[in-house]
C-alpha cells in the first residue's frame, strides 16, 4: 500500500525485456529483495539492486495496461506500520492511462486538465482522491470527457510532472473508495424469491 507521497523521481537506467532498472538513491537506505516500489503508480516488485539502482521485472499485462513511456520516474516505499498517511490510500494498481490536455496557472497552484476513458470517469468526483503517475492529487471538476486536478508547484518540481508537458501520458488510479461505491451501486443481486418463482412452483 502506498499514500501518493513521491520520495524521490528516479531516471531509466535500462529496460530489456520485461527488466526494468532504475537509478535511484533515497529509496535504496534500507532496500531489500522482494519490497514493493510504486514506479509512477505501478507497484513493481525488487528483484535486484545496487549502490545507485534497483531492478524490477514488468509484467506483460503491466506494460499493456500502463504508459512507462517516461524515462523519469515518480518513487514511493510502501508504507509500513506507524507511517503517515499523507495522501491518500494506493494500491499501485494502475486502472488506464490519461492525456494532460493542459497545465495552466491558478493563482498559487496549477491547474492540470487530463482526459480519460469514460469508465475511469464514474470512479472520478470532484474534491475526491486520485492518483497520476502515483502523486495522490485532488480532484477539482469532472466532466464527460476528462477531469482536473490542482497541484502546487512544490509538487511538481518534487515529481516528474516537472517534465510533463501537454500531450504527456500519465497512469492513473482512481480512489480504491470510488471503486467499491460503483461496484455497490452496478451490482444488482437477484432475489431468492420471486413472484415469478413462486407462480412456477405452485406457490401461487
Amino acid at each position: 500500500m502506498f499514500t501518493g507521497i513521491i520520495e524521490e523521481v528516479g531516471r531509466l537506467k535500462s529496460l530489456d525485456g520485461g527488466r526494468l532498472e532504475i537509478a535511484c538513491e533515497k529509496i535504496l537506505s534500507d532496500m531489500t529483495i522482494g519490497d514493493s516500489i510504486a514506479t509512477n503508480g505501478i507497484c513493481l516488485t525488487v528483484v535486484d539492486f545496487g549502490a545507485d539502482y534497483f531492478a524490477a521485472d514488468v509484467m506483460p499485462e503491466t506494460l499493456r495496461r500502463t504508459s512507462l513511456a517516461d524515462k523519469n520516474f515518480n518513487l514511493e516505499r510502501a508504507v509500513k506500520v506507524g507511517d503517515r498517511l499523507g495522501g491518500h490510500i494506493i494500491n499501485g494498481h494502475i486502472d488506464g492511462v490519461g492525456k494532460v490536455l493542459s497545465i495552466r496557472p491558478e493563482g498559487n497552484a496549477l491547474l492540470i486538465d487530463v482526459a480519460a476513458e469514460r469508465s475511469l470517469l464514474r470512479q472520478i468526483a470532484g474534491k475526491g482522491s486520485v492518483a497520476l503517475d502515483g502523486i495522490s492529487l485532488t480532484i477539482v471538476e469532472a466532466g464527460a470527457d476528462g477531469f482536473s486536478v490542482s497541484m502546487i508547484p512544490h509538487t511538481r518540481e518534487v515529481t516528474n510532472f516537472k517534465f510533463k508537458r501537454v500531450g504527456s501520458l500519465v497512469n492513473i488510479e482512481t480512489d480504491v473508495l470510488a471503486k467499491y461505491v460503483e461496484r455497490l451501486l452496478t451490482f444488482k443481486e437477484t432475489p431468492d424469491l420471486t413472484q415469478e418463482f413462486l407462480a412456477a412452483n405452485g406457490f401461487l
